[in-house]
């Protein structure tokens, strides 16, 4: 027997922390697991899983609006924000009572409280000390603060999700994935909504194509776009909030969602007082391919170390340390082909790399794309397109990357991102049968490149 309390312990009960921990139980592992706010962190709580849920309650806009097309005759909808947060707050509470019995069946101790580590073996929560072997970090992300003056008053995602009534007007601060994601929502719920920016099209590091067609597809929805505005100053006023870019330009607005970026949530968890580095710039803790600290004993998965901030990454990563660590088969996470979704209005789907960085990674590529009005759009009139992009490593006719902007795009990326895993081919693309008529089929009818 061990002198230590448990094989493990883990900091955080998000997706990655409650992977490894069932993972390592699984192999053996005493296992306890720490959690100082409600179990199933950011993604099942305050992120993905809530915020897809708004996303199905605005896309009814769209249905109410396309009904008469198909013979539809619809009474005039109203929209109740308090109701829909009131079931996805039961929604969340379910899926919570879900995560804390998954751990309990796989018998890994549940310790509330605050965690923080007091040595390479130790951890403090709660007032009481405990040991581990092996200390796994998995506390996530939380968001930015920059430092702009007023920004307190603007809210997070964290407290849109919670709010009960719908703002008449919403800015919206950021172009990443929450940004569009929420713009899109609110507009969809009727908010008068702005998206304000720093760059000239939102989504950085996406493909260019992808960025300036979701730019279209936003505006054409009502999402009013600030390209290049820089916020430097919220203050109130007599109308609600009043926010400054550095340039002048004055937005005003009811709400404001700060969507800047987030970042590596390690305050108060003792990472200097253990000798756990991290990442000067970005606050990052710091791991090796095995997910392994500067502490041998300490590992870290997840937005923590800055990665792949993403819950599937996260996910594999937990379960690879269990394997790694307790189940006696080493692997690692490869993180160069990840796909993606953003569940923006029209939602977008991506894996690989975008045309300029297969360029700038000494690639000669050869581009396929399709740009179509969706066969459900024709009777309602929508004139919203889809576009796919296949871009192709031309001597070898591997493909490496497909990016997609249009209704279930995220679903067409998870089953696409499979045959681009296992290498492969135009030619593979080619000789795949269609299945017709579906939007997904355009991705196997490329033949023509574009020149």
């Amino acid at each position: 027997m061990s002198d230590y309390d448990f094989d493990l312990i883990t900091i955080g009960a998000g997706s990655g922390g409650v992977a490894a921990s069932r993972r390592a139980a699984v192999h053996g592992a005493r296992v306890a697991i720490c959690e100082g706010d409600r179990v199933g962190g950011t993604c099942v709580i305050r992120g993905c899983v809530p915020k897809k849920l708004l996303m199905y309650a605005s896309q009814f806009a769209d249905a109410f609006a396309d009904a008469p097309g198909y013979g539809w005759e619809v009474v005039p909808p109203s929209f109740d924000l308090g109701a829909l947060t009131a079931a996805k707050n039961r929604e969340t509470a379910r899926l919570e009572t879900i995560y804390r019995k998954m751990l309990a069946d796989a018998k890994v101790t549940l310790l509330e409280g605050q965690a923080r580590l007091v040595d390479a073996h130790t951890v403090e929560v709660g007032g009481r000390r405990v040991s581990a072997g092996h200390i796994l970090i998995a506390t996530g992300g939380t968001p930015s603060h920059p430092p702009i003056d007023g920004l307190d008053l603007a809210i997070s995602s964290n407290e849109l999700l919670d709010l009960t009534t719908l703002p008449r007007r919403l800015l919206v601060l950021g172009a990443g994935y929450i940004a569009v994601e929420f713009a899109g929502i609110f507009a969809g719920f009727g908010s008068d909504t702005t998206l304000a920016y720093r760059a000239d099209l939102p989504l950085r590091g996406f493909d260019d194509d992808i960025r300036r067609r979701l730019a279209t597809a936003m505006a054409e929805r009502g999402v009013a776009l600030r390209p290049g505005f820089e916020p430097v100053k919220l203050e109130r006023s007599a109308n609600g909030i009043r926010c400054t870019g550095k340039d002048g330009q004055v937005i005003e607005a009811d709400v404001v969602l700060s969507a800047l970026g987030r970042r590596p949530n390690t305050d108060g968890l003792g990472l200097a007082e253990a000798g756990v580095e991290v990442d000067a710039r970005s606050g990052a803790i710091r791991v090796s391919a095995d997910s392994c600290t500067s502490i041998g004993s300490i590992y870290a998965v997840g937005d923590v170390t800055d990665r792949a901030a993403l819950t599937p990454v996260a996910i594999a990563e937990g379960r690879a340390f269990a394997d790694t660590v307790f189940g006696g088969t080493p692997r690692v996470v490869d993180h160069r082909l990840i796909a993606t979704a953003v569940f923006s209005q029209p939602s977008i789907g991506t894996i690989g790399l975008s045309e300029a960085d297969a360029i700038n990674a000494g690639h000669t590529v050869t581009v396929y794309e399709a740009d179509f009005r969706p066969m459900k759009h024709t009777l309602a009139g929508r004139n919203e397109r889809a576009y796919m992009k296949v871009i192709v490593d031309t001597p070898t006719d591997k493909v490496l990357g497909a990016h997609l902007i249009g209704a279930d795009s995220g679903e067409i990326i998870q089953a696409l991102a499979v045959a681009i895993t296992m290498g492969a081919t135009k030619a593979d693309l080619d000789r795949t049968i269609a299945v017709h008529p579906t939007s997904a089929e355009e991705l196997v009818l490329l033949r023509t490149a574009r020149s």
